[in-house]
């Protein structure tokens, strides 16, 4: 049984996502999965259709990045489908694991997406580094908690919490913070000098009565 996938992100136009199912339709799919996701988000009809698959079943895509968000999950997803000896079919490349032929283009393709991601990797530490040398390097941007100098400043110049942070590019809550934070520790310092350091109680003394002489002298 063919089983098929589409997937389109929440941005993308309703026409390629009718393109995916009317390309996966004239495969011959019998049971078609389709899902409105970003690549970052949970897939629950990918899962549903992993889940649905049974032993001698190919699952068929367009594109394999409208299957897989990255090369780990990818080898996930295969990993899954050979388990329950389920292939997988890509259209736009030619590829079916259900050949010998297509698991090695497969493998091939993975290998070349993970050799691609680590030179983009490597490149951009060649990049970081010489712009250090180059003294061009500012590293992250600074937080809101190293800018609460800056926030207090047009905090005094009589801005709002939320001007503030539109100015900042923060959220207003990080303004809040940085304000609640500036106020707590004065206020405590104030507290201290106001309040007189308290002495203890004395102690009650207690007077020692000497016992009384007997006289001696007869009667």
């Amino acid at each position: 049984m063919l089983i098929g996938y589409a997937r389109t992100s929440t941005l993308e136009q309703a026409a390629g996502f009718e393109a995916q199912a009317r390309d996966l339709r004239a495969q011959g799919c019998e049971r078609l999965f389709e899902e409105r996701v970003s690549a970052v988000a949970p897939r629950p009809q990918l899962e549903a259709a992993l889940a649905f698959a049974r032993e001698g079943d190919t699952l068929v895509v367009t594109k394999l990045d409208r299957l897989a968000r990255s090369v780990t999950h990818m080898g996930a997803i295969i990993a899954a489908l050979e388990t329950k000896g389920v292939a997988l079919r890509i259209l736009n490349l030619g590829v079916d694991t259900s050949t010998p032929t297509g698991k090695l283009m497969l493998n091939v393709l993975g290998g070349v997406a993970q050799f691609e991601r680590e030179m983009m990797l490597e490149r951009q530490r060649e990049g970081i580094a010489a712009a250090k040398d180059a003294g061009k390097y500012k590293g992250r941007k600074p937080t809101a908690r190293a800018r609460s100098e800056e926030i207090k400043a047009l905090a005094a110049e009589g801005l709002s919490m939320g001007a503030i942070a539109t100015k900042l590019g923060i959220g207003k809550g990080s303004v809040h913070r940085a304000l609640s934070t500036g106020k707590a520790a004065p206020a405590a310092e104030a507290q201290a000098v106001a309040t007189p350091p308290t002495r203890p109680a004395p102690r009650p003394r207690i007077r020692t009565q000497a016992p009384a002489e007997h006289s001696s002298r007869p009667r």
